[in-house]
C-alpha cells in the first residue's frame, strides 16, 4: 500500500479528540497528512476545544492542546491531495465563512475525492453547497443545515458512522473507530492482522 497524501483543514478551538485522533491514525497507517488554518503558516498552532458529553442538554467545552500545524493554508493545491479531513468543535462556525476553504472543500467533492467530516465538520460542506442529495452525519445540532443544505440527515448512534460514495461522516468523537475505519475504506487502506506468535 502507498501512503495517501490527505489535507486537514483546521481552526482555532477546532475538537481536540477530532483533530489529534485522526491525525495521528492516519499518519501511523503510512498516510501523509497536511494539517492548515487559513492564515496561518507551517509551524504555528491552533488551539484546540474539548467538547465532552456530562448529562446536560448539550455538550460542554473545555480549553484543550495546542495543536501544531505541519502546512501552509496559503500554499494548498488541493489538486495535489487524495483526501480531506474535517474536524468539528467550533472551529467550522467561522471557517465556512472563508472563500478558499469552500473552494477546496468543492474541489474534492467535483474531483470525487474521499471526504471525512465529523460532528461540526458537515457545517462547512453544507456552506459549500455539496450536500445536495447526499446522506450525511453530524453532531445532531447541526442536523438543520445538512438538511437545509439539501441533505438527508443519518440518525445514527452518537459511536456510528456512515459512508456515502467518497463521503464518510459521523456526529461525534464517540464515533472515532468507525469514522476512521470506513474512512480507510474509502481510501483503500487494508490493515492485516498477523496471528503468528513470536517464540520466546
Amino acid at each position: 500500500m502507498s501512503g495517501k497524501r490527505i489535507l486537514m483543514i483546521v481552526g482555532d478551538f477546532v475538537e481536540d479528540y477530532e483533530t489529534m485522533v485522526p491525525f495521528q491514525a492516519l499518519l501511523a497507517v503510512g498516510h501523509t497528512v497536511h494539517a492548515v488554518c487559513p492564515d496561518k503558516k507551517a509551524g504555528e498552532a491552533v488551539a484546540t476545544s474539548i467538547h465532552d458529553f456530562e448529562g446536560q442538554q448539550t455538550y460542554s467545552e473545555k480549553r484543550g492542546h495546542n495543536f501544531a500545524l505541519n502546512a501552509t493554508f496559503a500554499e494548498v493545491d488541493p489538486a495535489r491531495y487524495d483526501a480531506l479531513v474535517i474536524p468539528g468543535g467550533r472551529a467550522p462556525e467561522y471557517l465556512r465563512l472563508n472563500g478558499r476553504v469552500i473552494e477546496i472543500v468543492r474541489h474534492f467533492f467535483d474531483a470525487n475525492k474521499p471526504v471525512a467530516a465529523i460532528c461540526h465538520g458537515p457545517q462547512i460542506l453544507a456552506a459549500a453547497g455539496v450536500l445536495e442529495g447526499r446522506t450525511c452525519s453530524a453532531y445532531p445540532a447541526c442536523s438543520a443545515e445538512v438538511k437545509l443544505a439539501g441533505g438527508t440527515y443519518a440518525e445514527i448512534a452518537i459511536d456510528g458512522a456512515t459512508t456515502d460514495g467518497n463521503l464518510v461522516t459521523a456526529p461525534a468523537w464517540p464515533a472515532h473507530p468507525a469514522w476512521i475505519a470506513q474512512f480507510l475504506t474509502v481510501l483503500g487502506t487494508s490493515i492485516s492482522h498477523s496471528t503468528q506468535r513470536q517464540a520466546a
